[in-house]
This record gives structure tokens, sequence and C-alpha cells, in this order.
């Protein structure tokens, strides 16, 4: 039987188990649609309890479901799971993470608090969308952001592939989003002004200019509100989603929205022969300090996600932002990886630069590492062989490594710099 075959009744064979038992399974983690519904799992080492919430609509003050994952038969090691039937793609959901609010510990659950799955492929976000309730006390289901379930594989790419371009035949334009085709001077019809179907609409244009890759600034679903009082977080350095396309670029009001728009505007480009790389955000996220909102990690495991200070009740800020990812911990390090693979594999990326790259250098104490695990597991990683990985090579805290960032050094042999190498990071300036 051909490998690919194989595969595929391995997948059916897990599905149906899955299907049959009920209870889930600990991997994958986030949602997972088998036949007959999907499968949840979340990874939190210090919980008490995880109630998983089902809603109709985005902004619902109380969920249609709750599911309780039972500690004895949902939870193995440290991953909490359960299978729930006739949940469908277009399913908004969320996290009641439960445990002892111990800051000078480093934990700060909250149950009072609906929380983002950190393997969300989507995000649902209601208008009256409030950071500061997820700061403050009390319940915030109606203006809480909610996570979407998503079907990775119900998209048709046409064919489409990575392009591969070697670095020395690379022109970069750098981009935002919402900024290159908001005014109307761009051209662009208004519906889809300052969204990824804008830029397509825009594709003739960036061919006239030679270029050959786009380098988008932050498309991960970021909080708007993270931001001075009476301001917006227009650049989108404040991630709250490592998997999800920001929905704000989407023409589209549904759920799943963005996450389609987002691949029609890979697959055009690359119809084009233009490359697309992702301005990526994994030194901070948009949880902010001590004083910050409880939207997701901080709420899941605290002190697994985050580098903290020597006071367990506050955040290491090497990131300048109030907080710093943990990026060298081993679910941290999964994760990135995870997010890294899933944007090539399923919405077909060609690149990424590394914000503050310097920060995934780093132990959980701050401190210098010779071998920083994180940044060899994505050197190596098979997915990720021969996309473009530019590491912008310093943090906000001073660690300076221009001329010193870790990587494959040399070329991929088709005339490529360390860039196009096999997963080598190349420097930058900014």
């Amino acid at each position: 039987m051909p490998s690919s075959r194989k595969t595929a009744a391995a997948e059916n064979a897990t599905a149906a188990a899955i299907s049959v038992e009920g209870d889930g399974r600990s991997a994958p983690l986030g949602a997972t649609l088998v036949p007959g519904g999907a499968n949840f799992s979340l990874y939190s080492r210090n919980a008490s309890a995880v109630e998983l919430l089902l809603f109709e609509r985005e902004d619902d003050s109380r969920p249609s479901r709750v599911i309780t994952i039972d500690l004895i038969c949902n939870r193995t090691s440290h991953y909490w799971h359960v299978f729930v039937p006739g949940v469908q793609a277009g399913q908004l959901y969320g996290y009641r993470v439960h445990g002892p609010f111990d800051p000078v510990n480093g934990m700060r659950f909250a149950p009072s608090k609906v929380l983002l799955d950190p393997y969300g492929r989507a995000v649902a976000v209601p208008v009256n969308y409030s950071r500061d309730a997820a700061r403050l006390e009390g319940d915030n289901a109606a203006t809480a952001m909610k996570s979407v379930v998503v079907d990775p594989a119900a998209y048709d790419w046409e064919g489409d592939r990575l392009l591969h371009r070697p670095s020395s035949r690379t022109i970069i334009y750098e981009m935002h989003v919402r900024g290159f085709t908001r005014h109307p001077s761009s051209g662009v019809s208004e519906k889809r002004r300052g969204t990824y179907a804008g830029l397509i609409e825009k594709i003739p244009y960036l061919k006239r200019l030679g270029i050959t890759a786009v380098e988008l600034l932050p498309v991960f679903q970021f909080d708007t509100q993270d931001a001075p009082a009476g301001r917006t977080n227009y650049w989108g350095y404040a991630p709250v989603s490592f998997f999800a396309p920001h929905r704000g670029y989407s023409s589209h009001r549904d759920p799943l929205g963005p996450v389609n728009e987002f691949r029609d505007m890979v697959k055009a480009l690359h119809r084009v022969g233009i490359e697309v790389i992702l301005d990526v955000v994994f030194n901070h996220t948009a949880e902010g300090d001590h004083n910050g909102p409880t939207s997701s990690f901080r709420g899941l495991d605290n002190s697994t996600y985050y580098m903290l200070q020597l006071d367990r009740s506050r955040y290491a800020n090497y990131s300048g932002t109030g907080n710093t990812l943990n990026a060298n911990h081993p679910i941290v390090r999964r994760m990135i990886l995870d997010s890294l693979r899933y944007w090539v594999e399923q919405m077909h990326v060609d690149g990424f630069r590394f914000d503050l790259a310097s920060i995934l250098d780093r132990d959980e104490s701050g401190n210098l590492m010779p071998n920083p695990p994180v940044l060899w597991d994505i050197d190596s990683d098979p997915v990720l062989a021969g996309t473009k990985l530019i590491a912008e090579a310093w943090d906000a805290a001073g660690l300076y490594q221009v001329g010193n960032f870790i990587g494959t050094a040399g070329g991929n042999g088709t005339g490529g710099s360390a860039m196009t190498s096999a997963a080598s990071f190349e420097e930058t300036m900014g």
C-alpha cells in the first residue's frame, strides 16, 4: 500500500477511535474535527479543573453548552481533552480554567475569564470586545474573544505550492495589510480596502514594481485595544493567537472568513511569482504585565508560558511590552514550531521575519543560551527547510547579536544565501 494511503488509513482509524470513545485524545492539541464531532485538547500543568465552553454567537454572555473535562477520564499527564459530538467548523468556543490565584508562586488562574485556545486556528472578536473586562474582576463572557473550530483541509489550493525563490533573486516589499489599501487613493473597492482581498486587487501594481516577495507586518490575531487610552494598536505587535490570521484584515464577517481570505491572497500572489513572508512575534503577547488582561496564556499556565522575575508575581520584560514569552520551555517551544509548520503547510507561507529574535536565545531566567533549543529546532525542522527565515538580531534589553546570530551558515547549492538554505537565519538590521 502506498505510504499516502497508509497515512490516510491510520488517520481514519484514529478518528474512528476518538469518535467511539468520547473521552478524546491528548494529541493533536487544539480543536480537531473528526467524523461525528471534534476532539479538544489543552495543556495545563497546574490547573485543578477545566471547562470547555461552546457559544452560538461571539457576544453571548452565556455559553450554550458547558462541558466539564473530567480530571480522571479526560486528563492524560498535563493534557485535558474531550471529544464533543456534533461540533462542526465555525463553532465558537473557549475555556474556563480553575486553579490557584497565587502570583507569588507564579500562578494566575482566573476562572471567571473566558480563555482563548493557544492552538485556535481562528478568533472571533465581538463588537463590544473589552480588554478591561479581561483585566478587572468578574465574568467577561460577553466581551471576550472566542476561538473558532477550523477544518484546515476544507480549501482547494488548486495545486499551489511554496515558490522557494533563492534569496539572491529576492526583492522584498514590506507592507502593512490595512495601511497598504485603506485609503481611497489605493483604487481598491471600498468593501475590500484594508483587507487581504484588497491586497489581491493591488497585485498588478506589485508586479509592475518588480518585487518578488511581500513581507507582511504582523497578521497573527492581535489585540487592537493593547494601546494607551484613546488609541488603537495599529501595527499588530500584540499577538493573542499564533495560529489565527487577524480578523480585522478580512472583508468577510463570518468566523471562518479570515482563514480562507488569507489563503486566497497567498494563492493569488503565488500565481504571479510573489512569495509571502510574515513578520512574526514570538517574544511576547498582548497580556502585558502583572496589571494586564487574562485572555489566554496567563490563565492557562502562567509560569509555563512566561519568563518571571525572582519575584514571581512580576514578569521579565526583555520585549519592552510588559512580558516575555518563555520560548525555550518545551511546551512553548513546541507551540512555536507547530505554529510555523501550520503557516507553511496549511497557509502556504514562504518565510518568516522574527521580531526581537534575540529573545529566543534566552532561558527562563533571561540568560543567554549558547545553544538555544527553539532556534536549533527551527533551523533543523524539515517542514521549514527552504523557507526564508530572517532574524531581527536584538531585543529590548540590549542583547545585540548582529553578526553573531545562531543558525546554519552557507548557501543551499542553488545560488541562495543562508536565508534560503535549510531553514537558516539571516540577520537583519530592522
